[in-house]
């Protein structure tokens, strides 16, 4: 589990069904002072209404993820799991 910022948003014209009706993020991944990125952004899941500038906790729990999906064949790995309060 991670802290990130929401970056940007991607349009996938062809996606896995386990993809199907999830939106997709760029989240940068932050240190935690909350504020210096950690690594590259990561392409993440999310429906719980996160937006670009949203502070979000991003996970990469492989099992977490299938479980959210339903799906025991996904290729997603990162998934938004909450969004802090400021």
């Amino acid at each position: 589990m991670q802290l990130g910022l929401v970056v940007g948003t991607a349009t996938a014209t062809a996606r896995h069904a386990s993809m199907s009706g999830w939106k997709l993020l760029v989240v940068q991944p932050l240190l935690a002072d909350g504020e210096r990125p950690d690594g590259d952004p990561q392409l993440a899941i999310d429906n719980l209404g996160a937006g670009i500038g949203s502070r979000v906790m991003i996970s990469s729990d492989g099992a977490g993820t299938r479980t959210l999906l339903g799906v025991d064949a996904t290729p997603v790995r990162w998934s938004v799991i909450a969004i802090p309060d400021e």
